[in-house]
C-alpha cells in the first residue's frame, strides 16, 4: 500500500550472506533438496524457510528488525503445531545482492519458501518464480507481487498506477492547501508514491506546488528542495523516502520559515522513531505517521496478541517497528497457507492454496478489513480496502487521530499515476 511502498530504500552493493537462525520453540527440519527445482515438500508440519531482507545497506534502517517479527510469528506457529526453521539471507539492499542471496537459499539451503521484505525484491523475483518458490512478504518494491502467482503480499497488492482518495482526504482534513511531494528516482514505487499523493491531493482541490520524483538515494542535500517548496508556497509534505530524509526536509523548511500544516512520512511509526534517539523524537513532534495495521495504541485483541508474542518470543518490550509488524504477519500468512494446503504440502500445493485465500485479515491487525491473494483480487486497492491508520507523535508517545483509525478512501476512476508530471 501507499503507506509502505517506500519503506525500505536502495543502495549500491553486490555481496550477500546467509546464516541459520532457528525460530523460538521450533523443531527444525529441511524442506527437502528438491526445493531448488520448485518441487520441494514439507515434512509433516515442519519446514525450512528463507528470510530474505535488507540486513545491511540503506534498507537495513527499516528492515533490520524484520527477523524479530519473524521470531514472534514462529513462536505462535509452534503453538499450532507448525515448526519452522529459518535461514537468514542479506540482500545488501542491492538488486544483484538479493539475487545472489536468493540463489543461495534455494540451491544451497533448499528452503521450502521465502519470507521477503526488501525494496530490491524485484532483483530476485524472476528467479524465485522460475523455481516455483512460494514467496510471502511485503510488496515494498514493484509490481511483481501483482503478476507473479508465487508471490503473496501481506500489505496487499496495490496497483501503483491507480490513484486513491486517501492521501488527498488526509491533507484536506488537516488544512493543507499546497502540497509538496518527494520520491526516489531509483525506486519505482517510491516515485509512484509521490505521484499518487500529488494526484490524490489535486482530486481534493489541493494545489501541488512542488513534486520531485528523482531525489537521489542517500542524498543529504535537501536545501534546494526546501527552497523550491518555500518559493512555491508549499504547506504540506508527502514523501516516499526514508523517514530521516523527510525529517531533514522538514527541518530545512523550518529554517526557511515554512510552517507545514501536515507532513506524512510513509514509515516511522512506533519503534522505528523511538529508537532513533533524541534528535528523531524532537524532529517528529506533531508529525503524523501511517500504519497499514492497527497501531498498538488501539489496544485491540489483535494488537495485544502481537505485543505479547513480540515480548515472549523475540524479547521486544517497546513499541513495535514496521518491519516487526511485517515479519509477524508474514509468518501468520504462511501458517494460513499451510493450513489450507493440508498435510505434507508441496511448494506448488502451498501456492495453489494461497491463491485460494480470498479473505485474509493479517492476524486480526486489519480490523474489519481483509485482503485476498487470488489473481483477480490483486491491484484493486491499497492495503485492505484503501485504508490506513494514522497516529500523531506528541511528546514521547503516539496518539490516535479521531476519524482516522482507519482512514479509508476510494480508487479514483480514470485517474492514473502515469498522468502525473
Amino acid at each position: 500500500m501507499v503507506a509502505v511502498t517506500a519503506a525500505l530504500l536502495l543502495v549500491a552493493g553486490c555481496s550477500s550472506s546467509s546464516k541459520s537462525s532457528s525460530g523460538t520453540s521450533a523443531t527444525t527440519a529441511t524442506a527437502g533438496s528438491a526445493g531448488s527445482s520448485g518441487s520441494g515438500s514439507a515434512s509433516g508440519n515442519t519446514i525450512t524457510v528463507g528470510v530474505l531482507t535488507d540486513l545491511t545497506g540503506a534498507g537495513s534502517n527499516t528492515a533490520g528488525s524484520y527477523p524479530l517479527g519473524i521470531k514472534a510469528g514462529i513462536g505462535l506457529a509452534a503453538q499450532e503445531g507448525y515448526h519452522i526453521k529459518t535461514v537468514e539471507a542479506d540482500s545488501t539492499t542491492s538488486p544483484t545482492g538479493i539475487l545472489t542471496a536468493a540463489q543461495r537459499l534455494v540451491e544451497e539451503d533448499h528452503v521450502f519458501a521465502v519470507l521477503l521484505t526488501s525494496v530490491v525484491g524485484f532483483g530476485a523475483a524472476p528467479y524465485l518464480a522460475a523455481h516455483g518458490i512460494p514467496v510471502i512478504g511485503c510488496a515494498c518494491d514493484g509490481t511483481e507481487w501483482i503478476t507473479d502467482r508465487n508471490m503473496f503480499s501481506v500489505i496487499g497488492t496495490e496497483d501503483y498506477n491507480k490513484v486513491q482518495t486517501t492521501y488527498g482526504q488526509f491533507f484536506k482534513d488537516h488544512g493543507v492547501t499546497n502540497l509538496g511531494a518527494v520520491g526516489y528516482g531509483i525506486e519505482p514505487s517510491s516515485a509512484d508514491t509521490a505521484k499518487n499523493a500529488a494526484l490524490s491531493a489535486e482530486h481534493e482541490g489541493i494545489k501541488v506546488g512542488y513534486i520531485n520524483t528523482n531525489f537521489p538515494l542517500g542524498s543529504t542535500n535537501v536545501e534546494p528542495i526546501a527552497l523550491a517548496m518555500k518559493d512555491n508556497g508549499v504547506n504540506g509534505l508527502a514523501t516516499g523516502i526514508l523517514t530521516n530524509s523527510t525529517f531533514a526536509i522538514m527541518e530545512s523548511l523550518k529554517q526557511q520559515g515554512v510552517n507545514l500544516k501536515a507532513a506524512l512520512p510513509p514509515t516511522g511509526y512506533g519503534g522505528d522513531l523511538l529508537t532513533g534517539g533524541p534528535g528523531a523524537v524532537q524532529a517528529a513532534q506533531g508529525v503524523y505517521f501511517l500504519s497499514g495495521y492497527e497501531p498498538v495504541e488501539m489496544n485491540t485483541p489483535a494488537t495485544r496478541k502481537f505485543q505479547n508474542a513480540m515480548k515472549t518470543y523475540a524479547g521486544v518490550t517497546g513499541d513495535p517497528t514496521f518491519a516487526e509488524y511485517i515479519g509477524y504477519v508474514t509468518v501468520d500468512a504462511l501458517v494460513q497457507g499451510l493450513k489450507a494446503a493440508g498435510k505434507n504440502p508441496t511448494q506448488q500445493s502451498l501456492i495453489n492454496a494461497m491463491l485460494g485465500i480470498t479473505s485474509y485479515n493479517a492476524a486480526g491487525l486489519y480490523g474489519d478489513h481483509t485482503i485476498g491473494w487470488a489473481m483477480d483480487q490483486r491491484g484493486l486497492y491499497e492495503g485492505a480496502g484503501n485504508c490506513f491508520y494514522i497516529t500523531q507523535f506528541q511528546g514521547t508517545t503516539f496518539h490516535l487521530v479521531p476519524n482516522e483509525d482507519p482512514l479509508c478512501g476510494q480508487t479514483i476512476p480514470g485517474e492514473t499515476v502515469s498522468q502525473a508530471p
